[in-house]
Order: structure tokens, then sequence, then C-alpha cells
């Protein structure tokens, strides 16, 4: 493919994370499937953790072959194992069958295919490693706003288990398609009269590390902990946001139900604005914002009474964990460079099937214990505080993993020009 078709390769990248991102809808299977079969609706959500988990490991495995064999192969074996274990689970008639085949098959997929993208455009746009992959990962988080009501229309007209064989082909045929388009630049390629400026040189790393060599910084770490703190905060909100709404404002589920949808357009804005934003003022400076809005977000939710300002508020909260992800995989190209990103950030995934684990548990265990979400919420304010010294401390890599012999301070998040 000619150099110049950058952004078409770019273009296919986002309907492939388009159609993955539709698990972000699954909510909306979550009643069907109680109601037809007597599932509890704890049952049925766990198909959704079990899938970003295997989501989390399965990255890093697409990230290793895609360095054997080319992103072409990966991304191709990514869709059809999506589209297939969509469509299988049309099947379903038992709970473990539907994990088997939405939870592992598809959640197995979706590693696959979600790591493509992310490795193949920071090697185009070393010039907009930011907004590529924000743009990228941006798709991902829009699919559920278009998978959400295609699918909710669906299950009316032709039941659930149709609407999963419906969505399985369609998902197929999608991601097949563009993953055709995935492929990476000429050893060594840059556009035609880029050079790095000196902001972004002092952020990158002087060579591409291996995966062996990554890990023995303590940055990836650190990058590995940043990825999970941010994760966790946003994945607490979206795992309760209906009861919260409710129990905090006291409107009606239905009122909930169009709040939880509007709200989640930050979780797709987020992930293009603040990678955005990071190419101009570094990847650190951008998890220190994102970290201080979540940290003052947090601490006055419990407190707020209105629909309109509790709205608002999770929109803000899910652009900062939609922008950890358009984010990181451009800081860990920076940090690691781009040649071997696809395992290094495709490991670094693992963070976002604990958070996806861990950070939903937190805070229905809390909310259990109290009787409210009040203590929850302030928690989470407490950890975001703590998290922002991470940005604070962190700094590219040495040659060979040495680390630098001092520590940047707060003014260092600064670029200077």
């Amino acid at each position: 493919m000619r150099t110049n078709n950058r952004w078409v390769i770019a273009i296919a990248g986002v309907f492939l994370q388009i159609a993955l991102g539709a698990v972000y809808a699954w909510s909306v299977f979550r009643i069907p499937l109680a109601k037809q079969f007597g599932w509890s609706i704890s049952e049925v959500t766990l198909t959704f953790t079990i899938s970003i988990f295997v989501l989390g490991f399965a990255a890093f495995f697409g990230g290793l072959w895609l360095n054997r064999k080319g992103p072409r192969v990966v991304a191709l074996t990514g869709g059809a194992l999506y589209g297939l274990g969509v469509f299988l689970a049309s099947f379903s008639h038992n709970l473990w069958w539907l994990y088997l085949s939405y939870g592992l098959i598809g959640g197995i997929g979706l590693g696959f295919g979600y790591i493509v993208p992310v490795a193949v455009l920071v090697k185009w746009f070393p010039d907009r490693r930011g907004l590529i992959t924000g743009i990228a990962v941006g798709g991902f988080g829009a699919g559920a706003l278009i998978t959400a009501p295609l699918a909710t229309r669906l299950i009316q007209a032709v039941g659930v288990l149709n609407t999963f064989a419906y969505l399985g082909i369609a998902f197929l045929i999608v991601t097949v398609v563009s993953g055709f388009f995935m492929q990476n630049p000429p050893e060594g390629w840059k556009p035609d009269g880029w050079t790095p400026s000196a902001t972004q040189t002092s952020q990158r790393a002087g060579h591409d590390f291996t995966l062996g060599e990554a890990l023995k910084t303590w940055q990836w770490w650190a990058l590995w902990l940043l990825l999970f703190l941010n994760t966790c905060a946003g994945i607490s909100i979206i795992s309760q946001e209906a009861p919260i709404f409710e129990e905090l404002t006291g409107v009606s589920a239905l009122v909930a139900g169009s709040m939880v949808g509007l709200a989640s357009i930050g979780n797709a804005a987020g992930r293009v604005f603040w990678a955005w934003v990071s190419d101009s003022i570094t990847r650190r400076a951008t998890f220190f914002i994102m970290f201080l809005l979540q940290v003052v977000l947090f601490w006055f939710l419990p407190n707020v009474a209105t629909a309109s300002l509790m709205t608002i508020i999770a929109f803000v909260v899910l652009m900062c964990y939609g922008g950890g992800f358009g984010t990181m995989p451009a800081f860990a190209a920076d940090y690691f460079g781009p040649k071997n990103v696809g395992p290094i950030y495709g490991l670094m995934l693992t963070a976002w099937g604990f958070a996806s684990a861990f950070g939903p548990l937190l805070i229905a265990y809390m909310r259990e214990a109290s009787g409210s979400y009040h203590g929850a919420l302030h928690v989470i304010a407490g950890v975001m505080a703590a998290s922002m010294l991470l940005p604070i401390v962190i700094s590219p890599p040495k040659l060979h993993g040495a680390e630098p012999s001092t520590l940047p301070g707060p003014v260092s998040l600064i670029p200077r020009h």
C-alpha cells in the first residue's frame, strides 16, 4: 500500500474498533436474557466481565503474534473469532455456553483485534501519535452508541438469540474487511518533511525496546499502574451508573437510563480529546490533569442532587476514563519505541482486565457495607489524589533499561517550547 494512503488504514482501523466496541453495549442484553432464561443479572453480567478480562490477555498474545506474522493475519483472526463468538451465542440455552461463546471466544477475538490498529497506527503517524490512537480507540468507545439502539430494535423484532446471530454475521463482515487494510509501513518510514520537535524528542525513547527490556524498567510498571488506576475509577462508575443516578438524584429508572446514554458519549469523546491534548502538553501532564479532575469530581459527586449536573459530571469522568485508553498507546510508543508496541502495550492491557474485575467489585462491596455510595466515591477521590504522584515522577527510560539519575519535579510536566 502506498504511504500516502495512511489515512485509509486509519479509517479502516476506526471501523474495526467500532465493531469490536459493540461489546460495551452488553447491558441491552441483560434484561432480555434474564427474562427468557431466568438467569440473575449478576450471572448475565459475568459474560461481559469474562470478555473484557480475556481481552486484556489476548491483546498481549496478539501483539506477540503481530510482531511475527504481521498485523493483517492477527486482525483477520481476531475479527473472525469475535464474529463467531457473538454468532455462537445465538445457540445459548445455558450460561456455560454463553460464557464460552460470547465471553471466551469473543473475548479472544476482541483482544486480537483491539491491539492491531493501535500497534499499526503509531507507526504510520509518528507525527500525531496521540491523536491517531485516540481516534482509533475512540471508535471502540463509540461502538456501543451504534450497537445499543440497533440491538434493542432487533431484540424487539426477532428476539435476543436471533439478535446475536445477526450481529455476529455483521461484525464478522466489518472486522474482516477492515482487517485486510492493516499493514505496517516500511522500516524507518516517516512522513515527508517531518522531524520530531524538541518536546517530542525529550519525551521519547532513544531506541526500540524489546518486551523483555521494557519489563526490566520501572517505567513499564508505572504505566501499567497508571492505566489500572484510571480504569478502576471510570469502570466503577460505569458498572453502577444507573443506580448511582437514581439514588443520589431521585430520578426514575427511565430517566437514569437516558442519563447513562448521554454520559457514555464522554467515553468516546475523551479518547480523542485527551489523546489530541497529549500531543501538545505531553502524556504525563495529560494524566496529571485527568487525575486532578477526578479528585474534584468524585469528592463532590455524592453532594450532587440535580440530574443535569450529575450527567455533566459523569460525562467528564467518562472522558477521563476513555482518555486513559486514548493516551496510553502513544505513551507506550513514546517510552519504548513503536517497533514492539504490540506486545509491550498488549501486555499493559492486562491492567484493563484486572481493573474491570476490581473496580466494580470494590464499589459494589462498599455500597452494600455502608448502605450508600458516599464513602465509596470519596475513597475513589482519595485514590485519584495519590495517583497524581505517578505522572509527576515518571520519565522516559534510558538505553538498556537504565533508570534516570534524577526524577523530574512537577514543573517538568509543562513542556518547553
